[in-house]
């Protein structure tokens, strides 16, 4: 039966009214027709919007085959997992672990930057101490340099104490010191993480080589800096050490000229003028922490407040010449033949070769007693030095002091001539103790071992 047939008798079975009418065939669009009629070895045609989409059978088949196994395969895994609890199980600690994993990296990395953040304040910080600690330094030798410059037995020998600093030296006291690095990360590991990572974190290794090289040339710089430092301070006490030395054995031979000059130095001191000074009494302590350098200081000051007073003491004793240039003597102290009688006589001074007119000069601080004509001292200046000790400068041909004046060392009283018992010109010095004539020779000699040192 074709099917315009089939049609019909359906259409009679639903309208039966209608069954002896002749029955008027509506025309079929090709659409409807294409889409009522199935291609017998064309496949599957679906219209949709009015485009046709032709499928292969087995295409068709292969699509729905797919579907219906991606659905079975659902199925049964909810099904399986819905009755295999365990492998939930392992499935969420398999997750844990990887988060695990993924929290001891994070802990490592912040670890590390923490160390390396310490290691890096650590080692500015070391370094801070240290500059802190040769600035402080350099301000002592500074003030050491002063105290040793207001001496002047080593005024212009004491080195300062301002090194000479390497281009990196201004730039390493501004360098700025690291901010900390934040420690937020994004997980929170586990008390018991931390402790596993310690254990397992290796030891850090050494600073790329840059850093490396920022810290040994900081180094370099303090090397530097500390050497020039030690020079300095080297350099301080030996001069220090030389000044004391120095003091102490010109102490040590004044106190032997007094000696050997048989005169008391306690009487000698007595007898110094004293000048207007004062002020109240305030000894000498030395602070609890003082150092070796304040110490030795201490003992140069102390010394040389010794070698003032010896000084003054000394001023009183006529040691030094009485005429400037070679000491030429014509006539030395003791027994002679007199240049007159021609007998043996006792002559009780020094004759110094001069000219006429030449300076005489005093040679100790006193005081004028006699100043005019005396014998067969011609013109004579006599000055009294204090405990006993006087000096006589005779055959004078000028006075240029009278009775009562003050002398001081060096200071001009007359000049050279021939007055009196005199062959020539020349000048007769003389140097007594209690009034007894002693040889001025043995205070020529002490003069010139103190001049020595």
């Amino acid at each position: 039966m074709s099917k315009s047939s089939a049609l019909y008798s359906q259409y009679h079975q639903h309208h039966p009214h209608d069954h002896g009418r002749p029955f008027n065939r509506r025309p079929v669009s090709a659409q409807a027709a294409a889409a009522l009629a199935p291609a017998e070895n064309d496949g599957y045609t679906i219209v949709h919007a009015g485009k046709q989409v032709r499928f292969a059978p087995v295409v068709f088949w292969i699509v729905v085959g797919t579907v219906v196994l991606l659905g079975l395969w659902s199925a049964a895994t909810a099904t399986y997992f819905a009755f295999r609890d365990d492998v939930l199980t392992r499935l969420i600690a398999r997750q844990a672990e990887m988060q695990y994993a993924y929290e001891d990296r994070i802990a490592e990395l912040r670890a590390k930057v923490d160390r390396t953040t310490s290691r890096q304040l650590l080692d500015q910080e070391q370094f801070d101490q240290k500059l802190d600690q040769i600035m402080k330094r350099q301000t002592a030798l500074e003030s050491r340099a002063t105290a040793l410059g207001a001496m002047p037995d080593v005024t212009g020998s004491i080195p300062r104490a301002t090194p000479q600093r390497g281009p990196d030296a201004s730039q390493s006291q501004g360098t700025p010191k690291p901010s900390p690095i934040s420690d937020t990360v994004i997980f929170v590991a586990p008390p018991d993480r931390e402790a596993r990572l310690e254990s397992r974190t290796p030891v850090m290794a050494s600073p790329q080589p840059n850093q490396f090289a920022k810290v040994q040339g900081f180094d370099n710089v303090l090397v530097r800096l500390t050497t020039s430092l030690d020079n300095v301070e080297r350099r301080q006490i030996a001069a220090l050490s030389a000044v004391e030395d120095g003091m102490e054995s010109r102490v040590r031979r004044m106190r032997g000229v007094v000696s050997d000059l048989g005169l008391n130095l306690a009487d000698l001191e007595a007898a110094v003028p004293r000048s207007a000074m004062g002020g109240p009494f305030v000894p000498v302590r030395l602070p609890a922490n003082a150092g070796p350098f304040e110490k030795q200081l201490n003992r140069i000051n102390i010394t040389r407040a010794e070698l003032d007073r010896l000084n003054r003491t000394l001023a009183l004793v006529p040691y030094r010449k009485p005429v400037i240039g070679e000491v030429e003597f014509t006539s030395g102290f003791g027994v002679r033949s007199d240049p007159f009688l021609g007998r043996p006589a006792m002559h009780t001074g020094l004759d110094f070769r001069a000219a006429t007119g030449d300076p005489v000069r005093v040679t100790a601080y006193g005081k004028v007693v006699s100043s005019g004509w005396s014998g067969g001292y011609g013109r004579m200046v006599e000055v009294d030095h204090g405990n006993g000790l006087s000096t006589r400068y005779g055959h004078l041909s000028e006075i240029h002091v009278k009775v009562g004046e003050i002398v001081k060392i060096g200071q001009v009283i007359g000049a050279v001539g021939s007055t009196g018992r005199s062959t020539g010109p020349h000048l007769h010095y003389e140097t007594r103790i209690d009034g007894d004539a002693v040889d001025p020779q043995k205070f020529l000699r002490a003069g010139v071992r103190l001049s020595a040192g």
